[in-house]
């Protein structure tokens, strides 16, 4: 299985990244694919490469190959960290040259898309800019999808995340059952405060003289 991770932190050590590794390994033992060839894609170390594919028309031969990766992968890991209430502008400027470079490179690719921030408030990301983008690039985006806030790191819930969503990654590269991903323990939701209706109109009517 060929599991490819781009990752567009800028930091050195980066939880963008970290998360992307975490989400790697866990599709890995999901698919129990021995061996699997995990390929990372720092897209720092390709910002030179991108800026001048949009001036001049044609990707260096790092950006080439990150291409011809990304375009051959099972399946594809995209992490970004949030900027703005959105995805990275070098990130968005990555998935821009590829699709300039080939307009069907993510045809059909299952992608597993996940986001880092500073607040779980842009949590929102994920479905608000990074699902829209790949169904824009035809590719098939799985169900759950991974937002880690500062203060999720060590959580239980990160954990059951990254876990269903990699399991539903591995059953779209079609390298393990689907039924893999069922097998993923799913959490109760707590309940909504919002679901309870306020009986406004006998609060109302005991604030009534003589109520």
């Amino acid at each position: 299985m060929r599991i490819v991770v781009v990752s567009a932190g800028l930091s050195v050590p980066s939880s963008t990244r970290l998360l992307g590794d975490r989400l790697a390994s866990a599709a890995v033992a999901a698919a129990e694919a021995d061996p699997a060839d995990v390929r990372v894609i720092e897209l720092r170390d390709l910002a030179v490469e991108i800026a001048h594919t949009f001036t001049n028309g044609f990707p260096g031969p790092a950006l080439s190959e990150a291409f011809d990766a990304v375009s051959g992968a099972d399946g594809l890991i995209v992490v970004t960290p949030v900027f703005s209430a959105s995805y990275s502008g070098l990130f968005k400027s990555f998935f821009d040259a590829l699709s300039v470079s080939d307009p069907e490179a993510l045809t059909g690719t299952p992608v597993l898309i996940a986001a880092t921030g500073g607040t779980a408030r842009h949590s929102l990301v994920l479905d608000h800019a990074l699902r829209p983008l790949f169904s824009y690039l035809k590719a098939v985006v799985v169900p759950t999808g991974v937002y880690a806030a500062s203060e999720d790191w060590g959580a239980e819930g990160l954990n059951a995340r990254i876990g269903r969503a990699a399991a539903e990654l591995a059953a779209l590269t079609g390298v393990t059952p689907p039924a893999a991903a069922d097998a993923v323990p799913r959490q109760v939701p707590k309940k909504d405060s919002f679901q309870d209706v306020t009986p406004f109109a006998e609060r109302l009517a005991a604030l009534r003289p003589g109520g």
